[in-house]
């Protein structure tokens, strides 16, 4: 076993408990016995309806756009990914609300791009398809990044042995790539899924917190937390408990391609 120094070992114990330590004092506060309200409250009840609707949706979405971005970024000049890199990994580092404030600006009634869509019928504010703009927004990075991190990994001679027989890049990309990287697409569509589920920020502002319409589950604690405090933290540990199952799940996916 490697030795590690007693102050190392003090400074890493201090950082554990910096992320557990609020973990456990909410699964010790929360009223256990209160719990099964949640599945009768109607505020819960509509929210994680909403929030399964429309995650589910932009992580398809992810997927579909996502991960031919991330082949395109991997097969690109250094130059070319480089910047591309940094378009996609704006979301993750932006303010949540700036990420909505900038969703408004381009798709909003008086939007740059908004205003043709309202010429045309179309208002994406504050309905649920401007929620799963939102998600896809900042939840697509996570699952591109992880991806084009596995593309430019990968056996580049397979490739190289597909088209020698005949396949197009297309079809090369379908039956071989995807195969070969399957799990770490899988990983970075829950990934991305989580992202989604736990949105707010860009959602409350570009689409709203309209109960049975737009409410999400992060935005039904924050309503929950003005009138029942104990079932905020309820739905708060539901959240944390999906949060631990989408981490193990990862760490299974992780396993399973490591091992392919």
């Amino acid at each position: 076993m490697r030795r590690t120094a007693k102050s190392l070992i003090a400074i890493a114990v201090l950082a554990v408990a910096v992320v557990a330590i609020p973990i456990i004092g909410l699964f010790v506060r929360v009223p256990w016995t209160r719990m099964s309200e949640l599945w009768s409250n109607d505020t819960a009840s509509a929210a994680l309806r909403i929030t399964l609707q429309t995650s589910l949706v932009a992580t398809a979405l992810c997927v579909l756009l996502g991960v031919p971005l991330a082949w395109a970024m991997s097969n690109a000049s250094d130059k070319v990914r480089t910047l591309a890199r940094a378009l996609v990994t704006v979301p993750v580092v932006l303010p949540p609300v700036v990420g909505g404030i900038a969703l408004l600006s381009a798709l909003g009634r008086k939007g740059v791009f908004g205003g043709f869509l309202s010429s045309l019928g179309i208002s994406l504010p504050f309905t649920q398809t401007a929620v799963v703009l939102s998600q896809l927004f900042v939840a697509m990075p996570f699952l591109v990044l992880a991806v084009e991190s596995q593309f430019r990994t990968m056996d580049r001679g397979v490739i190289d042995a597909a088209r020698v027989m005949g396949f197009g890049p297309f079809r090369t990309f379908t039956h071989v790539v995807l195969p070969m990287t399957k799990g770490s697409v899988i990983a970075g569509a829950i990934l991305a899924w989580a992202r989604a589920v736990g949105e707010f920020g860009a959602s409350i502002t570009f689409a709203g917190s309209l109960k049975a319409k737009t409410q999400t589950l992060p935005m039904a604690v924050y309503e929950l937390l003005e009138r029942d405090w104990e079932l905020a933290m309820g739905l708060s540990v539901v959240m944390v408990i999906f949060a631990i199952g989408v981490i193990f799940g990862l760490r299974s996916q992780l396993l399973n391609s490591g091992n392919a």
